[in-house]
């Protein structure tokens, strides 16, 4: 059996993935990327074999993917992470739609065809509006645990609307309605809700949707705020952060054809 390594190094979180032969996850890893990405890949990884409680030999194909990947020494190859994340959500949906993906800095919208090719895709790099760190600064802003984001928005009865996309005018503007005595839960709704109108405002969003990253992992609440602005079902992966490392390694997979690295 031979057994594959997706490793993909963000710029907030690494993730990695083992998988087998037969495409089956046996292991993975999230830890926080830091300052050190090198050390980061080799903590995921080393994490991930944890994962998979002897499942796995010691003897791995490598595939590195994400901002940091050319960091990772040991990986036997590279792979953006447009393409990996394409090929990971793929592999749960496999027909054409279109992804969206919410990370820790950037967003992504990427469009795959019926055959699994990606055939088009945006990226937000200006800022990190409507991005993971955008809603960790409102909630240090407001001095809630990040955790608790998702659950004080479902609890919110009214909608804000929040006029400001950039962190610090954002900032600035949740101190007006604070003033005026909104309430948090309802502040961190209409903060949800600048991050659905960012991606809506990236690309056109037809046909079926796919949602990922590590902020639809944590907050499924801002899920159906994007089946109720669309009007559809949208379709989230069993471990939506995952995504991108997972593409790597079926990547990896494919490209050893049966041989261990």
């Amino acid at each position: 059996m031979n057994y594959f390594v997706g490793i993909d190094v963000g710029a907030s979180t690494t993730k990695a993935v083992i998988i087998d032969e037969k495409k089956e996850i046996l292991g993975y890893s999230v830890i926080n990327s830091g300052a050190d990405f090198k050390a980061a890949a080799e903590e995921a990884f080393k994490k991930s074999r944890e994962s998979a409680k002897g499942k796995a030999s010691n003897k791995y194909s490598v595939l590195a993917t994400g901002y940091g990947r050319r960091n990772v020494s040991f990986a036997d190859q590279t792979k953006t992470e447009i393409s990996c994340h394409a090929q990971g959500s793929f592999f749960h949906f496999p027909h054409a739609h279109t992804l969206i993906d919410i990370g820790g800095q950037d967003s992504k919208i990427i469009k795959v065809n019926d055959s699994g090719k990606r055939i088009g895709f945006k990226m937000n790099r200006k800022c990190a509006a409507g991005t993971g760190a955008f809603l960790e600064e409102i909630a240090n802003r407001l001095r809630v645990k990040i955790g608790k984001l998702n659950e004080l928005a479902e609890k919110a009865e009214r909608n804000i609307q929040i006029g400001s996309y950039c962190t610090v005018f954002t900032a600035t503007e949740l101190l007006t309605k604070i003033r005026e005595g909104i309430e948090v839960k309802e502040l961190i709704k209409g903060i949800f809700d600048s991050v659905v109108k960012r991606a809506l405002e990236m690309d056109p969003l037809e046909g079926n949707i796919v949602m990922t990253g590590g902020v639809v992992a944590y907050n499924p609440f801002l899920v159906k705020m994007f089946e109720e602005k669309l009007d559809k079902e949208i379709f989230v992966p069993p471990l939506p952060q995952l995504t991108g490392a997972i593409g790597a390694a079926l990547y990896v997979s494919e490209a050893k054809g049966g041989q261990n690295a």
